[in-house]
Parts: C-alpha cells; sequence; structure tokens
C-alpha cells in the first residue's frame, strides 16, 4: 500500500535542493530529481502519482504560497526561516488550500505537515508549522474540525435541502474628477474581493450593503444602483444536520464618495484600496467574484 507520509518526504527532499537552487531549477531537471529520490527512498512504497502532483502544485503556486505564509507569520521574512520549515509550509498550505478535499481534508494536510516538522525540523520546527498552519485554518473557518473519522458513515443533506444563509456584498465605485474608482479589499489569501458579510435578521438588502460597506471599508454608500447578480457555495456549519449550508450572495453596485478607507481588521482581510478603473482588470480575483466585477464594470463604462 502507497505510503503518503513517506511521498511527502520525497516531496520535503526535491523541494529542498529546488529551493537551495534559488527555486530556478528547471521542471524536467525536477522531475528527473525527484524520479531519483522515488528510487533512492521509495522502497515500492511511495504513491509515485501522489509526488508528482503535489510537487506540481507547489512548483506552480508557489508564489501565492509564499504570499500566505507572509501574511500569516509577518514577524518571520521568508527569506529568514529555515529552508526546511519554509518547504514544509509550502506543501502544508498547498494541500489545505488548493488538494481535493475528498483526498486529504484540511485537518489532515495541517497535521501530516507537523509530523514532516517533528521529523525533518529542528526542535522548533513543529511548534513554528503548527502556528503558522492552524493562523490560516483558523481564517478558513476551521473546515472539517468536528467531522467524524474517515470511513464512518454521517448523514447526508440533498443540496436542495441544505439550509441557506443570506449574504449581501458590494461593488463600491467613486467618481473623481474625471475617473472611476472601485473600493476593493484584499485577503490574506492574495485575493483582491468585495465587501461582503450576512444579513441580520429582517435586515433588508440594501440595508445590509450600506452596513457592510461601512464596517468593512469605513465609508458611507451613497447610492444603491444596479444588481450585479448572485452567487452561491456550500459552507461548513457544525450546528445544522449534515454539518453544511448553502450561502446565496446577492451583489449590488453601490457608489459612495472617494474618501479614505479605512480597513476592517479582521474576518482574514489585510488591505482596502482604490482602483482606477482601467487597473481593475490586472489585479487577482476568486474565480466566482470576476463575474460581478466584470458586469460592474460594463454598467460603468455604458454611464460615461
Amino acid at each position: 500500500m502507497a505510503n503518503r507520509r513517506l511521498s511527502r518526504s520525497i516531496v520535503l527532499q526535491s523541494l529542498f535542493e529546488w529551493d537551495a537552487a534559488g527555486c530556478m531549477q528547471s521542471v524536467q531537471d525536477l522531475e528527473a530529481r525527484t524520479e531519483e529520490l522515488i528510487k533512492e527512498f521509495g522502497n515500492d512504497n511511495a504513491d509515485v502519482s501522489f509526488i508528482y502532483k503535489l510537487l506540481e502544485t507547489v512548483i506552480a503556486k508557489h508564489s501565492e504560497l509564499d504570499a500566505v505564509i507572509g501574511k500569516a507569520a509577518p514577524e518571520w521574512p521568508l527569506e529568514k526561516i529555515a529552508t526546511t520549515d519554509r518547504n514544509i509550509l509550502r506543501i502544508g498550505l498547498a494541500e489545505l488550500l488548493f488538494a481535493d478535499k475528498t483526498q486529504v481534508p484540511e485537518k489532515v494536510a495541517v497535521n501530516e505537515a507537523i509530523e514532516l516538522a517533528k521529523q525533518f525540523g529542528s526542535d522548533s520546527s513543529r511548534r513554528f508549522v503548527s502556528g503558522v498552519l492552524g493562523a490560516v485554518y483558523t481564517e478558513l473557518g476551521e473546515p472539517g474540525k468536528d467531522a467524524p473519522p474517515r470511513g464512518s458513515k454521517k448523514k447526508k443533506v440533498p443540496y436542495k435541502d441544505l439550509p441557506v444563509e443570506k449574504l449581501v456584498g458590494a461593488v463600491v465605485f467613486a467618481r473623481e474628477g474625471d475617473e472611476v474608482y472601485l473600493a476593493l479589499v484584499h485577503d490574506i489569501f492574495g485575493h483582491w474581493t468585495l465587501s461582503k458579510g450576512k444579513l441580520t435578521e429582517g435586515e433588508e438588502l440594501e440595508d445590509g450593503v450600506r452596513r457592510k460597506v461601512r464596517e468593512e471599508m469605513g465609508i458611507e454608500v451613497s447610492h444603491i444602483r444596479d444588481q450585479l447578480g448572485t452567487n452561491e457555495y456550500i459552507a461548513n456549519d457544525k450546528e445544522l444536520p449534515g454539518g453544511k449550508k448553502r450561502r446565496h450572495a446577492t451583489y449590488f453596485l453601490a457608489e459612495a464618495p472617494f474618501a479614505d478607507l479605512t480597513l476592517k481588521k479582521e474576518g482574514g482581510l489585510d488591505d482596502a484600496q482604490w482602483f482606477p478603473l482601467a487597473r481593475v482588470g490586472d489585479l487577482n480575483f476568486y474565480d466566482d467574484i470576476l463575474p460581478i466585477i466584470t458586469n460592474a464594470i460594463n454598467i460603468l463604462a455604458r454611464k460615461q
């Protein structure tokens, strides 16, 4: 039976050598070296497809992973983190953020990285890796924290029967002279996104928009314009039967004065800025947010 822990240790060795080479080693050379390590340490127990998939994810996403490390451990510049610890964090975050959760649940990703730190790091590595990954795991909402052990049966609620939590959000714009600006917030995972949050009981959608923009960016919406669209996704909620709910978000185009933004210092956000409309296309957005932004830009372009 393939040994995933052994496989992760081979990935770590490959990444250590890649990092020592200044992260400039070609993919072909890296794969060739990984093949040698598999032959040397695999003992026919390594999961070869898992090794190459994990290695590919870390290399492809390493800039994003490093940015998350920087946000989660701001007192530790990346170059000051021990090479072993740095690459254990990359492996743990790659699995935590990008792996198929049916194969590697979030808790497993964190725990396996801590095991690597115990085995290959210094005396302080386990504590450091646990602290960084724990901070990211908490920001994600501790998914799977109360999940039953793998292999146990749990009640599955059909999608249409899941309880719905209503959210509101906005693309906030302002005019300054001849220029149009969008106010966006940035999260610790490296994406620009929209001010968004859940409605309170009995609150109207537009009132919710005004409240969330005020809370997260410190500005007052002067007018609610067009409804831009909706999106929906499943979230964990340990208080509910089946442990899941549908989060349904409705987004509006909202106008505000071009005033200084005051970021709410919680909820995984680390920045808020105004961007000229012409620069917005260069920013990194989540896939489900991009259509909302695009719709807003098209509406604003028609109104200019």
